[in-house]
C-alpha cells in the first residue's frame, strides 16, 4: 500500500493517522477535513471551553514535536466516493485516488425543524459552535438545554455554574437514562436539581418564539419557558449523505465488520439495517471509524456506532491494522465502553451496557453525596459500573471488567 486517504481530520481520522505510522506504514498519507481547523479536542467544548478556562490553543490534539509526514487538506469536504476505484471527489472540484481509503467523517448535532436564522439557538459539536455559544452565554441570564444527553446536562452544568437560570428540558423521565439505567439516573438528575436547574421531564418541544432571535420555548402543554439562549442537544447524526451511490452499505453509519472494514452494498443503493440493502462482503481498502462508523460488535450481535472518545481511540488501531493487513488480521473482542462526564465538580464514569444487567446495587458511598459506585450484574457476572466521584475505585471495576472480556 503506498497512499491512503483519511477523509475526516479529527480525532478519530487523527489516531488511524497515527496508528497507520505506528504499525509502519511509511507512504503517502492525505488528510482530508471539512473544518479550517487542525484537529481539536471536542469534549472540553461544553465544559471548560464555555467557562473560558481554556482557549483554542489549549485543545490542540497534535504535539509539537509531532510530524505525521502528512498532506493536509484542510477547508473542503468530502462530496462523493467511489468506492470500488477508491476514488474521493472533493468539494472545490478535486479528486484524490488512493490505495486505501479511511472514512471518519463523524456526525452532525441534529436540529430542531424551523429554527435556522433565528438568533440564540445553538448546537454544540464543532470548536466554531463552542465559540458562538460562549460568547452568546456572557450576556444571557436564561438559558433553556432541549435534550437530556450528555451535550445537554454538560452544558446545562456549565450554565448554572457560570451563574445563569437554567431550565434542562428532557423528553424522556430522566437525563441520561438510555446510558445509566432509570434508578441510577435519578442520582444524576438530584444532582441538577440540587445545584439549581430547573428539570422539566417527559416535555415535548413545539416551537421557539421570536422574531429574530429566540425569546421562548414553547411546550405541549402550552408552557411558555423564556430563554435569551437555547440550546439544542437531541443527538447527532452520522456523516454519511455523501456516501449516497459509493458502492458501501449504509445504515445508522458506514457498516463494517468487527475489524472496520466497510461492507459492499450489493443492492445498488443506499441501505438500512432494516433490510433496505444486502451486504456483500468487505470493500477492498475501505475502513470507517468514528462517530460516522457502525462496527459489528458480536457481543451484542449487531452493528453499533460508538459516539464516544474512547471508541474512537480504540477502534483507531484496530482500523489501521484491518487496512494494512487487506482485511486478514483478525481484532481481539472489544472491550466494554467507556464513557466519562465532569458536571458541576462532579465525574462521572460508566463502563459496559446497563441494558444487560438485571440488578443494580450501590456498593460504595451515597448518591445524596454525589460520591458513590454502582455495579450492574447479570444474575451473578458484573455487566456494568457507574462511578460518580469514585475514580480510584472506578479504576478497578473497570480492569475487572475488562479482563473478564
Amino acid at each position: 500500500m503506498r497512499s491512503v486517504c483519511v477523509v475526516g481530520a479529527s480525532l478519530a481520522g487523527l489516531l488511524t493517522a497515527r496508528a497507520l505510522r505506528a504499525q509502519g506504514y511509511d507512504g503517502r498519507l492525505i488528510l482530508v477535513g471539512e473544518e479550517i481547523h487542525r484537529p481539536y479536542d471536542r469534549p472540553p467544548l461544553s465544559k471548560d471551553f464555555l467557562r473560558g478556562v481554556l482557549d483554542d490553543a489549549d485543545l490542540a490534539l497534535e504535539s509539537d514535536d509531532e510530524d505525521l509526514d502528512a498532506e493536509w487538506r484542510l477547508g473542503v469536504a468530502a462530496v462523493g466516493l467511489d468506492a470500488a476505484a477508491r476514488r474521493v471527489t472533493l468539494s472545490d472540484g478535486t479528486e484524490v485516488e488512493a490505495d486505501g481509503i479511511v472514512i471518519a467523517t463523524g456526525a452532525s448535532a441534529r436540529r430542531l425543524p424551523g429554527t435556522d436564522g433565528l438568533a440564540g439557538v445553538h448546537t454544540l459539536r464543532t470548536l466554531d459552535d463552542a465559540r458562538a455559544l460562549r460568547h452568546d452565554l456572557a450576556n444571557a441570564k436564561r438559558i433553556v438545554v432541549i435534550g437530556g444527553g450528555f451535550i445537554g446536562t454538560e452544558v446545562a452544568a456549565t450554565a448554572c455554574d457560570l451563574g445563569l437560570d437554567v431550565t434542562l428540558v428532557e423528553s424522556g423521565q430522566t437525563p441520561l437514562a438510555g446510558v445509566v439505567g432509570a434508578q441510577m439516573a435519578e442520582a444524576i438528575a438530584g444532582l441538577h436539581e440540587r445545584r439549581g436547574v430547573r428539570l422539566l421531564r417527559s416535555a415535548r418541544v413545539t416551537a421557539l418564539t421570536g422574531e429574530e432571535r429566540v425569546d421562548a420555548v414553547r411546550l405541549a402543554d402550552g408552557t411558555l419557558l423564556p430563554a435569551d439562549v437555547v440550546v439544542v442537544g437531541i443527538g447527532a447524526s452520522p456523516n454519511i449523505a455523501w456516501l449516497t451511490g459509493s458502492g458501501l452499505l449504509l445504515g445508522d453509519g458506514v457498516l463494517c465488520d468487527e475489524g472496520g472494514a466497510a461492507i459492499r452494498d450489493e443492492s445498488g443503493g443506499q441501505a438500512r439495517e432494516n433490510g433496505g440493502g444486502k451486504g456483500g462482503g468487505p470493500a477492498a481498502g475501505i475502513v470507517a471509524v468514528g462517530d460516522c462508523a457502525a462496527w459489528f460488535d458480536p457481543a451484542i450481535g449487531r452493528h453499533d456506532r460508538c459516539e464516544h472518545w474512547t471508541g474512537a481511540r480504540q477502534r483507531a488501531a484496530v482500523a489501521a491494522e484491518t487496512l494494512l493487513s487487506g482485511g486478514v488480521a483478525r481484532p481481539a473482542r472489544p472491550r466494554p465502553a467507556y464513557i466519562w462526564s465532569d458536571q458541576f465538580d462532579v465525574k462521572i464514569q460508566f463502563v459496559g451496557r446497563a441494558r444487560h444487567a438485571d440488578t443494580v446495587v450501590v456498593e460504595e458511598g451515597d448518591p445524596a453525596d454525589h460520591s458513590f459506585l454502582a455495579v450492574y450484574r447479570q444474575g451473578e457476572r458484573p455487566v456494568a459500573v457507574l462511578g460518580v466521584n469514585q475514580v480510584r475505585l472506578f479504576s478497578r471495576w473497570r480492569r475487572q471488567l475488562e479482563t473478564a472480556v
